[in-house]
C-alpha cells in the first residue's frame, strides 16, 4: 500500500522536511504520482526502518 509523506513522517515521528531529506538522499525511495506529489510503499518504508536499527 502507497502512503503519503505526511503519514510515513508520523510513523517515524520526524519532520516531513527530513523525508524530503531522505528521498532527496536517495535513501528512501518513492513513487512520483505527479509533478510534486509522492507516495512511499509501505514495504520500503519498513526496510528503511530496519536499516536504521541496524545502523
Amino acid at each position: 500500500m502507497l502512503i503519503t509523506i505526511r503519514q510515513a513522517a508520523e510513523r517515524l515521528s520526524v519532520s516531513t522536511k527530513t523525508i524530503y531529506r531522505r528521498i532527496k538522499d536517495g535513501s528512501l525511495p518513492v513513487v512520483k504520482i505527479s509533478e510534486k506529489d509522492y507516495r512511499i510503499d509501505e514495504r520500503d518504508l519498513e526496510a528503511f526502518i530496519q536499516r536504521l536499527k541496524t545502523a
